[in-house]
């Protein structure tokens, strides 16, 4: 399912063609997403798009009337159409915009949604108790570490806690983990204050440089303009059981923790 680097990616992709532009249209060709699209969508007709950001992997358009908060579900995907170019079976959500353009939700699965909010979008019960974004001062070493005093769960579970912090996805925790040289499966507790810090840094770098290739090319994900990402050229565990490490030349294990796959190397990872 699409992340945070790919909603972030998403997010940059489709900002230039939608800030600042008025609403002109919203097309509801199917309202049967995770949760049903509210009849009260259609507000945001002739109101201007003031801000296009992402909490999580939310992405939020605010209009001065409130807020449309997008979630790409297990396969859904944003994309910037040309006027006139036909809706395709799964395009279930169509923002037309001043100038024609199109920004359209495309969901196979229908995971996704499309609800609209007035006042803070940030007290929404899907927002309010989130974590500290990775890639923000809040993500630090202090605060991971308060995180997993005490605690027996596997390493790998706590940072993939969206309470703990947001975005670090099962690819994503699989690759800071090598990165950082620490078990997946090691409890929480018992890493050490100096190993978490080198967790955060090892989360930080793994996301910006997935953002920076666009995203992690895997099943459904396809950024604005239709094309993937480019990321997954560059995993380093994630799907590899039986491949050999790029350090040490150990063959890669695969675990189930959580009943999510986990791949680590057994001699780079303790």
């Amino acid at each position: 399912m699409p992340e945070l680097p790919e909603v972030e990616t998403t997010l940059r992709g489709v900002s230039p063609h939608v800030l600042g532009r008025r609403v002109r249209e919203v097309i509801v060709r199917d309202k049967r997403l995770r949760w049903p699209v509210p009849d009260t969508i259609h507000e945001m007709e002739g109101c201007r798009v003031e801000s296009v950001r992402r909490r999580a992997k939310y992405l939020l358009l605010g209009t001065p009337k409130g807020t449309l908060i997008i979630h790409l579900g297990m396969s859904g995907n944003l994309r910037v159409l040309m006027p006139g170019v036909p809706f395709k079976k799964h395009d279930h959500l169509a923002i037309t915009l001043e100038g024609g353009r199109q920004l359209r939700l495309h969901d196979p699965r229908r995971f996704g949604a499309a609800l609209w909010v007035e006042g803070d979008p940030l007290d929404h019960p899907l927002l309010k108790d989130l974590g500290p974004e990775p890639l923000e001062p809040g993500f630090d070493s202090a605060h991971l570490h308060a995180a997993c005093r005490g605690r027996n769960a596997a390493i790998k579970l706590v940072v993939m806690d969206a309470h703990v912090v947001v975005g670090v996805g099962n690819i994503y925790a699989s690759e800071a983990l090598f990165l950082a040289g620490i078990d997946p499966r090691k409890p929480a507790g018992k890493v050490t204050r100096p190993r978490l810090e080198k967790l955060v840094r090892a989360v930080r770098d793994v996301l910006a440089a997935s953002i920076e290739m666009g995203g992690t090319t895997l099943r459904d994900f396809l950024n604005e303009s239709g094309e993937p990402g480019y990321f997954a050229q560059a995993l380093r565990v994630y799907d590899r059981e039986g491949g050999l490490c790029h350090v040490c030349g150990s063959r890669i294990k695969r675990v189930v923790l959580g009943q999510r796959s986990t791949f680590f190397c057994p001699r780079c990872q303790r």
